[in-house]
């Protein structure tokens, strides 16, 4: 499987919501850089806030999403000895994208589902293939589709 390219665009004027879950910090503050870095580049202004876990995203992406253009989501779900993976993880996706399409606006999906912690680290490392850099870009990408969908008239 191959690197997705993270092109930078202009988020100039763009107001995003970086939502990180302090549950697996070691692996979230790792997104949260890859994240914030991204959104430095493209000149978008974001703010952080912490939810205890990947269940709250939801929640709290929904409360968000109405004073900004995106909310990135951003947490880490690794499987251990009991179903509580399949739980956690099934629920925020099925409730960040409810968020999504009863708010219309962009909730980028930046939550790692991993088997294994390593493959998590891996994502989370600074560098090309960091997901929270990449759910940035698709939070800043999406805004910037949606207005030229709009502008059709």
């Amino acid at each position: 499987m191959g690197e997705i390219a993270v092109e930078t665009r202009d988020g100039s004027g763009l107001r995003i919501a970086v939502l990180r879950a302090r549950y697996n910090d070691h692996i979230t503050s790792g997104l949260l850089a890859g994240a914030e870095a991204y959104l430095t580049e493209a000149n978008a202004h974001y703010e952080v806030f912490d939810a205890p876990g990947a269940f709250e995203l939801p929640l709290l992406a929904a409360e968000l999403a109405p004073s900004f253009d995106a909310v990135v989501a951003l947490g880490a779900v690794i499987n251990g000895d009991t179903d509580h993976y399949e739980h956690v993880a099934g629920r925020a996706s099925e409730g960040l994208m409810q968020v999504t399409l009863e708010t219309r606006k962009p909730i980028a999906f930046g939550i790692l589902t991993v088997q294994e912690e390593e493959h998590a680290v891996v994502r989370s490392a600074p560098g090309p293939g960091n997901k929270g850099a990449e759910a940035a870009a698709a939070a800043v990408e999406t805004v910037l589709t949606m207005r030229q969908i709009a502008g059709r008239g």
